[in-house]
């Protein structure tokens, strides 16, 4: 894993100061500690920061290719780059090093944009092709790597594996994108549709952007998307044994390193599958890491434990304690945008503890995105089936005005919880799943805004990019359209964004097998029955772990990576809470009523009422602000 930055000009081919890439390589040391590097030439200049996990000695970066005709910075890792690397050589390429970072110049220079089709793995690149005087940018299928861009005020674009790349830049604007606070404060992290600064880009996952230095930037391509159009119509057996066989595949595939190998371990289905596949195959003890809490509510060892030990893994855990918030500071840089997500706090915790043994650990994540493993997934499902028994006129009429009036009961057990159910069924199917999604509904998010705010954002609503997403998504089903939200916004907005930064802070590779792209295109064409059956959601991965787990593990209640941020809000990070709508950092933006924050916080730490999660977005947005300097 590495970090990547470099600077390119589009129209003149002016000179690039080759100190101004350094110094945004230098921002990005974390993710590449073991070496350094910078190419310029006229009107380009490329820099790279490595973790050397492949070919420790013979990739060092920015590489050029056999010829000297192209030159590339890569973060990732491709997992076919053998197969690809005979094949190349069979058709003439000559090689001078054993690592993937080599396969993809020369499939660039062989088969073009064509090229990232036959990548399999993570990745996100910058290649200059000199021949072509062109700029090829590219991002793996699913985003498990990012790539931000940002276009200049001298004409150029500058790009970088994170924010803090481009804020090494003088000529970067520090001004916030309002619309990205909305976003924020819907989702608890800004998509990738948008940045936190205005002027800075995400490049989407499954795109790609090739610029060249005698014309304006053209527009990103997709080269890649899920599709949930088709049905598999196997038997469920033959389905299992194909699932067995895609799930080894994109297991075993990601245990290829020259560096000291692991995996996360939480007790989960998910993760729990990857450790049990990876003991079938190895031939040393897999080394497995977990974090627990003090707070036994929270606690997920004991269940890690008996999985570590029916397999005989190289067991390591950690305790961490309920009041560990003192570096929340620490973590809202680690983002550089604001980042609400609490479990990035035992994530960050759990990468520390795996890079004490291991340079590489497997994750687990990728499944419920990709199998239907959310329970919001197993209600829309359902939830569309009543909405196809009552015409949309009728709902909005009458649960639309009910759900309104309906007390927010979160005291209550939740089947008494009515208020979001009847307010989602008022709703076309898109709307609701949004309704779901969100962390915050729009009408409480428009009572904390100012006035001046409200003009700011007019009519916009952080849902409608994800009612638009779901409208267009090649589905057949609701369940599909949900889990193509899931696997197109939430997917790389949160969870990918949160393992990324987390582990690369401790300069640890996290690998996601469960998101094999080929293993997500098998998923997406099972039938609705094979993911949710029973209630159960992930049907058909359960059942081809039956042999493998225990009971136990496979079909307890999904839990999650938590963290008690409800009783820090009422007891020692109380005044935090206290202070968030007069805070210096928040006040000075003008953006919320500073009178409405508090009596949400007072509600919370009294007990009336659970607003934990949105005092934590506000808390986590004041920290960030004040990390990138901005208000």
């Amino acid at each position: 894993m590495c970090g990547i930055a470099g600077i390119f000009h589009c129209g003149t081919p002016k000179p690039v100061d080759p100190a101004r890439v350094r110094a945004m390589t230098d921002a990005l040391a974390h993710r590449g500690p073991d070496g350094e590097g910078v190419w310029a030439a006229p009107g380009v200049a490329l820099g790279h920061r490595r973790l050397s996990i492949i070919d420790l000695a013979g990739s060092p970066q920015p590489m050029a290719s056999a010829d000297g005709g192209a030159m590339i910075v890569f973060n990732g890792e491709i997992y076919n780059f053998r197969e690809l690397r005979r094949e190349l050589e069979s058709s003439g390429a000559r090689f001078r090093t054993d690592g993937d970072t080599e396969t993809i110049l020369a499939a660039w220079q062989k088969w073009g944009p064509d090229c990232l089709s036959r990548l399999h793995g993570m990745f996100a690149f910058a290649l200059y092709d000199l021949g072509r005087r062109a700029l090829f940018l590219a991002r793996d299928r699913l985003g498990v790597k990012p790539l931000y861009t940002a276009l200049l005020s001298d004409g150029s674009l500058a790009f970088a594996s994170e924010l803090k790349g481009l804020l090494a830049h003088p000529l970067l604007r520090r001004e916030v994108d309002p619309l990205a606070v909305e976003d924020y404060l819907a989702w608890g992290y800004v998509p990738d549709h948008r940045s936190m600064l205005k002027g800075v880009g995400k490049l989407a996952a499954g795109h790609y952007q090739l610029l060249k230095h005698d014309a304006p930037p053209a527009a990103p391509v997709r080269w890649w998307d899920v599709s949930f159009a088709e049905r598999r119509r196997e038997s469920a057996a033959d389905l299992e044994a194909e699932l067995l066989f895609r799930l080894r595949e994109a297991v075993t595939s990601r245990m290829v390193a020259d560096v000291p190998l692991g995996a996360f371990l939480s007790g989960g289905v998910d993760s729990s599958s990857v450790v049990a596949l990876m003991a079938e195959s190895a031939r040393d003890p897999v080394r497995t890491c977990s974090i627990g809490f003090d707070t036994a509510a929270l606690d997920e060892t004991s269940y890690a434990r008996e999985v570590a030990e029916r397999f005989d893994t190289d067991h390591r855990e950690r305790i961490v304690a309920s009041n560990d918030f003192a570096e929340i500071g620490r973590l809202a840089a680690m983002f550089d945008e604001p980042f609400a997500d609490a479990s990035a706090l035992p994530t960050w915790r759990v990468s520390q503890l795996a890079r004490e043994t291991v340079t590489v650990a497997l994750s687990g994540d990728g499944a419920d995105e990709a199998f239907a493993g959310y329970r919001r997934q197993r209600f829309h499902a359902v939830e569309e089936r009543a909405r196809s028994l009552v015409p949309q006129s009728v709902r909005r009429r009458v649960l639309g005005p009910l759900g309104s009036l309906w007390p927010k009961a979160d005291w209550a057990p939740r089947p008494l919880r009515a208020k979001t159910t009847l307010m989602s069924l008022s709703q076309s199917g898109e709307e609701g799943y949004a309704r779901a999604l969100a962390i915050s509904p729009p009408e409480l998010r428009a009572g904390l805004y100012s006035e001046a705010m409200r003009r700011e954002l007019g009519e916009y609503r952080a849902e409608q990019p994800l009612v638009d997403l779901m409208r267009s998504a090649p589905a057949r089903s609701g369940l599909d359209r949900a889990q193509y939200a899931d696997l197109a916004f939430w997917l790389p907005g949160d969870i990918l964004t949160k393992v990324d930064r987390t582990s690369m802070a401790v300069s640890l590779e996290a690998r996601e097998p469960l998101l094999d792209h080929r293993l997500v295109e098998f998923a997406a064409a099972l039938p609705d029955r094979m993911r949710i059956r029973g209630g159960q959601g992930k049907w058909l991965l359960k059942h081809a772990m039956e042999r493998y787990l225990p009971h136990g593990v496979l079909y307890r209640p999904k839990q999650g990576f938590v963290t008690p941020i409800a009783q820090w809000l009422r007891g020692p990070l109380a005044s935090e809470a206290r202070g968030i709508g007069c805070g210096a950092t928040l006040a000075r933006t003008g953006w919320f009523d500073g009178e409405r924050i508090a009596a949400l916080a007072e509600a919370h730490i009294s007990g009336r009422s659970d607003h934990s999660r949105l005092l934590w977005q506000l808390l986590m947005l004041d920290r960030s602000l004040a990390a990138l300097k901005i208000a």
